[in-house]
């Protein structure tokens, strides 16, 4: 099992800024890809970001990419994710999610996942 702790949410004028944490404890984790998942009101699960644990590769959707920046510090098994030049339509729940086998831009081939944090952007 591995558990994963979200912090960091809040609300944000555009244009403003946000960072994500997620600790990540149990199972060993550096076979895994970590990611952050968001999901809108009324919207499907959207993929964020993600980074592989063990060579720091990183992904991001397109809606994203430019403006978060996804990083991991090995030693604390720790996940951020920064988010600047927000917009109101990056309001959402974001999680953590961590994949053991798939395709990281797909989230419901993510197995464990935090409990969310809420980020709300007004414009």
């Amino acid at each position: 099992q591995v558990q994963l702790v979200e912090s960091g949410g809040g609300l944000v004028q555009a244009g403003g800024s946000l960072r994500l944490s997620c600790v990540a404890s149990g199972r060993t984790v550096s076979s895994f890809v970590m990611g952050w998942i968001r999901q809108a009101p009324g919207k499907e699960r959207e993929f964020v970001a993600a980074i592989t644990w063990s060579s720091g590769r990183t992904y991001y959707g397109d809606s994203v990419k430019g403006r978060f920046a996804i990083s991991w510090d090995i030693a604390k098994n720790t996940v951020s994710l920064q988010m600047n030049s927000l917009k109101p339509e990056d309001t959402a729940v974001y999680y953590c999610a961590a994949l053991l086998s798939g395709i990281y831009f797909s989230p419901s081939d993510y197995a464990y996942w935090g409990q969310g944090t809420q980020v709300t952007v007004s414009s």
